[in-house]
């Protein structure tokens, strides 16, 4: 209720909202890896058609260009890798399904829970449904997060690893002086994605589903 006092069209938002805790913690899981390979992807094909057009279109007067320019196109390729390498560390991290715990006649008493708070009665001994659900959905959680992390960190740098290498063939094929200067700046702009990466495998670390 409060959330929805905070948002315009209150109805629209909250059904959305409905909507997404509905979905199952194991499709949750996929979606973040869906995420993290396919954005990446998109991230390194826009870079590659975008830097690969000018250089292609910068050769025709100036052929010398093309080999060396090429490595833009490998900086690209890259940050397709570090989605593959992601969704690969987070597939890991799901197994197949386990038979679900059920809680005792006791954690299921409202007064019981009232007088354990903020602990589960027994410490969870007769929770166990609870605690595989709190872990289920905190390693659905992470993962999923980990994946749009990952995903957008890539997307954006394959674009702008795209845009500075088109750049830089372009410059190359005007003043051959210029390429060394603009690569340090595409090798900045392709570390981008590695932040996103390393902070992808620190947020699902600890996740597991099983």
């Amino acid at each position: 209720a409060a959330m929805s006092a905070m948002l315009p069209s209150a109805g629209f938002f909250d059904d959305w909202l409905i909507l997404f805790e509905q979905v199952s913690p194991y499709g949750l899981a996929d979606i973040g890896i869906g995420i993290s390979i396919g954005v990446s992807v998109l991230g390194a094909a826009w870079g590659i058609f975008t830097t690969g057009s000018s250089l292609v279109g910068a050769a025709i007067k100036a052929p010398r260009i093309r080999s060396k320019n090429l490595i833009s196109v490998i900086f690209c390729e890259a940050v397709a890798i570090y989605g593959v390498i992601i969704a690969i560390i987070l597939s890991t991290k799901m197994a197949t399904p386990e038979a679900y715990p059920h809680n005792s006649a006791e954690c299921n008493t409202l007064e019981v829970l009232r007088t354990s708070w903020p602990r589960l009665p027994e410490d969870g001994a007769k929770c166990q449904g609870s605690l595989y659900m709190k872990n289920l959905l905190f390693a659905a959680y992470a993962i999923f997060n980990a994946g749009i992390c990952v995903g957008f960190s890539n997307l954006f740098c394959g674009i702008c690893v795209g845009i500075t290498g088109s750049g830089c063939a372009l410059a190359d094929a005007q003043n051959a002086s210029l390429f060394v200067k603009i690569l340090i700046i595409e090798i900045f702009g392709s570390a981008l994605g590695l932040f996103g990466v390393i902070v992808g495998i620190i947020m699902s670390s600890a996740a597991a589903i099983k």
